[in-house]
């Protein structure tokens, strides 16, 4: 009887763990955005998952979850750049998941080839003008190099991840002897030496400085919704372009993340995967954050909205991620700092 009380306890013992396991999603996030909270607290209303949430910068993230090898607590891992979540499965970081519903709402051009990663959000990449000062803005990224915008270009510093995706894709359409001519004569055009955010670039059109810029769609889209200094109050002094639209079309940013390699709750992050690509999440994404949605048929928030819609490019955002170091490589070599 006493050998049975005790079996008893430890059978309730297990049980109780395992409900404790059941209810628990782990996630390791570089995102940082406020608005993220409702997508969190949403899927643990819906369905009574408890998400502990560890966040930080994302090589900060990526290096923990490396150092902690099989015994990482990491269910999820959400980051921001295709180069990132690349860089996430090469290290090891991250395991193939194929779900139909997943594989049914992202589209297979922001998903990894092996499934190790999917895009639950967008960014284009697009060029901004100063309206007053250019009558004809550039209507492609390749125009960005030409001569006659000389001194007059605001862009980000080589170091950033979107500089570095915007050249991987480059060289993905063109080549790398190419794609080095151009980030040479874009170089050439520099209003100033690289510095500053996204925003900044924004800002830079405002006071004078620069007459156009290149930044994601969100920064702009953010200011068009809320008071952002040095921005809104002048923002109808600027235009926007939508690159390469007779072309291969705008470069498309990701926000994205996928199932962590040794997920001790796996089940539970592949549904929290597909909460993110469902219509509630995803209207979030837009709403919240001034992002596109990764699944078609998702409405715009306003702010985005007015922006306008446009063809985006569906380059194999894999094998750009496979190109940043050579796009380093073109940095260096022709001075962009």
């Amino acid at each position: 009887m006493k050998h049975m009380t005790h079996l008893a306890i430890v059978l309730i013992i297990l049980i109780a763990n395992s409900a404790t396991a059941d209810g628990v999603l782990n996630l390791y996030s570089s995102r940082h955005y406020d608005t993220d909270e409702r997508l969190y607290s949403d899927f643990e209303k819906e369905t009574g998952i408890t998400i502990n949430r560890i966040e930080g910068k994302a090589d900060e993230i990526l290096t923990r979850m490396e150092a902690e090898g099989a015994n990482s607590p990491a269910d999820v891992l959400l980051t921001v750049d295709t180069s990132r979540l690349e860089r996430a499965k090469n290290m090891g970081l991250l395991q193939s998941v194929n779900n139909d519903t997943l594989n049914a709402r992202v589209p297979s051009f922001l998903r990894d080839n092996d499934n190790q990663w999917f895009g639950f959000s967008q960014r284009a990449r697009i060029l901004f003008y100063d309206k007053n000062d250019v009558t004809e803005p550039p209507m492609t990224y390749a125009s960005l190099a030409d001569p006659k915008y000389k001194g007059r270009v605001c862009i980000r510093s080589s170091s950033n991840v979107y500089s570095q995706t915007i050249l991987a894709a480059i060289i993905e359409h063109i080549g790398e002897t190419d794609a080095k001519s151009w980030a040479s004569g874009v170089v050439a055009n520099f209003a100033r030496d690289p510095q500053g955010g996204d925003t900044d670039q924004l800002r830079g059109i405002v006071s004078g400085e620069c007459d156009i810029s290149m930044s994601n769609t969100y920064y702009f889209a953010r200011a068009i919704r809320k008071d952002v200094s040095g921005v809104s109050d002048q923002i109808d002094m600027i235009g926007w372009v939508f690159p390469d639209q007779a072309g291969s079309g705008a470069h498309m940013n990701l926000s994205g993340g996928g199932v962590a390699a040794h997920a001790p709750n796996r089940e539970n992050a592949i549904q929290f995967l597909e909460y993110l690509v469902s219509d509630q999440a995803q209207r979030y994404f837009s709403a919240g954050n001034d992002e596109y949605p990764a699944v078609a048929g998702v409405a715009l928030s306003p702010s985005v909205a007015q922006l306008g819609f446009f063809k985006s490019d569906e380059v194999d955002l894999s094998k750009v991620a496979q190109n940043v170091s050579a796009a380093q490589k073109i940095f260096n070599e022709v001075g962009w700092e």
